[in-house]
């Protein structure tokens, strides 16, 4: 058995370089929501030298939120936005040998596209029309991943190991007090019994049903490095490979 471990970097958050070794693919900061050029040239270099697939994290506009304010612009605009900057990041990366692997959309835009039919059909075209060999990262069972695939994309079903979970397969609001996963060690057993049984326990206490093709730890968490560990540690001793799609 095998699952994919990404990771969110690029953020300024300082803690890239140790978190790197830990996952098999990273998504990195396109500068709408943080980063910067310099910043995707050094984690970009950095994954190479490490083995881990690179990947875009777009984001809406939205510096003073961190991406994490729900926006709405027309299809024609969030296009340009995604177009923008998948070009910056692809433009680095080939500038230094490499190339894009996947898109995983940030924050506000990503749990929007997972329900919203007109923003994942933008969101899935851009990147098709981008490049249709990158593979898009979303919601596991979500709008977001059934309107990609209708248009030919290649896919992976997300699953949270710091995030809960509600009745409906969602995220639980950040607003919410509930909505992240404080310590490692159950942040760790969220994330096997989701890859081992595909399943994961909501808020309300019921199970619901999970694809878990790639897990998710957002690399700007307070605990961020202790949770990969904990989670790349228990992952091995279940013998559960950490590869990239």
């Amino acid at each position: 058995m095998k699952v994919d471990l990404n990771c969110d970097l690029g953020e300024g958050i300082g803690n890239d370089a140790l978190l790197i070794p830990l996952i098999s693919s990273a998504n990195i900061a396109c500068g709408f929501h943080a980063g910067d050029r310099d910043i995707m040239q050094q984690t970009i270099e950095a994954c190479v030298q490490q083995g881990v697939a690179i990947g875009a994290h777009p984001s809406w506009p939205d510096r003073e939120h961190f991406g994490r304010k729900e926006m709405e612009l027309p299809a024609a605009a969030l296009y340009d936005c995604m177009m923008e900057q998948l070009h910056t990041l692809e433009s680095i990366a080939r500038a230094m040998g490499t190339s894009l692997h996947h898109v995983k959309p940030h924050g506000a835009l990503y749990n929007q596209s997972a329900r919203d039919a007109g923003i994942a059909s933008t969101i899935a075209r851009a990147v098709r029309d981008f490049d249709p060999g990158l593979i898009l990262y979303g919601l596991s069972n979500s709008l977001s991943l059934t309107i990609a695939t209708e248009l030919g994309l290649r896919t992976a079903h997300e699953v949270f190991a710091d995030r809960t979970y509600q009745e409906d397969g969602s995220l639980t609001p950040r607003s919410r007090p509930d909505a992240l996963i404080e310590d490692a060690a159950l942040a760790a057993e969220q994330a096997l019994r989701m890859v081992r049984e595909q399943k994961v326990l909501t808020t309300s206490g019921h199970t619901v049903p999970v694809q878990a093709d790639t897990i998710c730890l957002h690399g700007d968490g307070a605990h961020a490095l202790a949770f990969c560990k904990s989670i790349h540690f228990i992952l091995q001793h279940h013998n559960i490979r950490i590869e990239q799609i």
